[in-house]
């Protein structure tokens, strides 16, 4: 008890320092809202302390106070060398910021970074073991992001950000800047950052992709929890940003903030959370491209066959992404264009594939405009398509259920039903079994609708 006594007062202290620093870097906080430990649906949170109408700013920042590579105090060496520092993540420079300002007893951000000690309590699937992660997550595709995701951090550390502190010991300290540090801060900017919007561009025929831009620490915004459902959004101005809310809120209720559509897979991978089902208006299933490829393969009789399958195939290999998925939601399929070509091509007979490859492809039909195509394959539509295409989506769906091992959806059904010892926002088990749960809620429907 005492221990627990301890951690609630240290939270509190830490909570104080960083609203007597919010005051001093100019954050305005309305006086409708306040931060809270208490009834909230994670350690902290906003929650709305009168009524709020809908519009009302909650609360505004000033850009000076964000975090990220141009404000922190080693912004002129990052952006001197920022041609080192240049890695597929497009992450380096802040996280090099963050590894120097969360160390510095002298950070303008200190009272902000302490809110995390040590960020220790972030509990990303890539802190669960692998044992852990294999078996509570089978099937979910989380398991396989974890893994590139820390083969990625490893490398990018490793050839990077390690030969960078190496030539800047003043700053930075192997010993201290470690990779295990360095790993929970890519958790933390997965789990707090935010990235501005592009601006829209006028020019519709320019094809040349801006990249994104990188990601940046908000106080204050990231301390608002996500719910689809949310209440609450963050504004970009020139000078500031504003939270802004959305739809009214009573007195007592808690501001939500969106993070974007994310499924719960998503959310695990990336925030250390869940939404408990059913709450998630977004959450999806994933069908991978190797188990339609499975399906369509069952039809081979011949050596012939075999031949064609395969060359068609090779086709749809070229149409799609390395490891790309059939994604499918509460509704029916999000990836519609893409499972239409693909079910299209491995369904052709011998002389429609023969035409496609003189062709070099599809001509240009009305058959295949993008709201037919995508009222197919509701959930309205699905019962109604070509039975070859049906079949094939039920078996791959049948195969992808597979994967998630021997627990059948009615065992975590009853798990989800009794599950009281698994619940808590610290129980990975629960979390877990909330992604698992919605993916396979999924799969049943569309094997129902989808049944011969």
């Amino acid at each position: 008890m005492a221990t627990e006594a301890k951690r609630v007062d240290d939270t509190s202290e830490r909570l104080q320092d960083f609203l007597q620093w919010c005051d001093r870097v100019g954050l305005v906080l309305s006086k409708k809202v306040c931060l809270s430990t208490e009834g909230t649906v994670a350690d902290y949170g906003m929650v709305a302390k009168e009524d709020i109408e809908e519009g009302e700013i909650l609360f505004t920042i000033p850009r000076s106070a964000l975090l990220h590579q141009e404000t922190t105090k080693v912004s002129g060496l990052l952006k001197k060398e920022k041609s080192s520092l240049e890695s597929s993540s497009g992450w380096v420079p802040l996280l090099l910021a963050l590894l120097y300002e969360s160390t510095s007893p002298e950070s303008h951000w200190r009272a902000y970074l302490s809110l995390w000690p040590g960020f220790k309590e972030l509990d990303h699937p890539m802190f669960w073991s692998k044992e852990e992660r294999d078996k509570l997550l089978k099937g979910t595709g989380i398991p396989e992001a974890v893994a590139t995701d820390l083969s990625n951090i490893q490398r990018e550390y490793t050839d990077i950000v390690l030969p960078f502190i190496m030539r800047h010991p003043e700053l930075w300290n192997p010993n201290t800047h470690t990779l295990e540090l360095y790993t929970q801060l890519v958790a933390f900017v997965m789990a707090y950052s935010f990235q501005e919007p592009q601006e829209e561009d006028d020019d519709e025929d320019d094809e040349e992709q801006r990249a994104p831009n990188p990601p940046m620490m908000v106080p204050m915004a990231d301390m608002l929890n996500h719910v689809s459902k949310h209440n609450a959004n963050l504004e970009f101005n020139p000078d500031s940003l504003k939270m802004v809310s959305v739809r009214p809120l009573r007195k007592g209720e808690e501001v939500f903030n969106t993070y974007g559509q994310m499924a719960n897979w998503q959310l695990l991978h990336m925030y250390g959370f869940t939404e408990p089902y059913p709450e998630n208006s977004n959450d999806t299933a994933d069908i991978p491209v190797a188990c339609l490829y499975q399906a369509a393969a069952q039809d081979v009789q011949s050596e012939p066959e075999r031949q064609l399958f395969d060359e068609r195939f090779k086709v749809l290999s070229q149409m799609m992404e390395e490891n790309a998925a059939f994604v499918f939601s509460n509704q029916g399929g999000l990836t519609d264009s893409e499972l239409h070509s693909a079910l299209k091509l491995l369904c052709m007979s011998h002389e429609e594939f023969s035409e496609f490859r003189d062709n070099e492809g599809w001509e240009d039909d009305n058959e295949d405009d993008d709201d037919k195509i995508s009222q197919a394959f509701s959930n309205a539509g699905l019962p109604d398509l070509k039975s070859s295409w049906k079949r094939l989506i039920h078996e791959a769906a049948r195969l992808t259920l597979r994967s998630y091992g021997d627990a059948e959806l009615e065992s975590d059904r009853k798990l989800m039903e009794d599950g009281a010892d698994l619940k808590g926002r610290s129980s990975r088990r629960w979390r877990a079994l909330q992604v698992r749960f919605g993916q396979k809620v999924i799969l049943h429907r569309l094997l129902e609708l989808t049944a011969s």
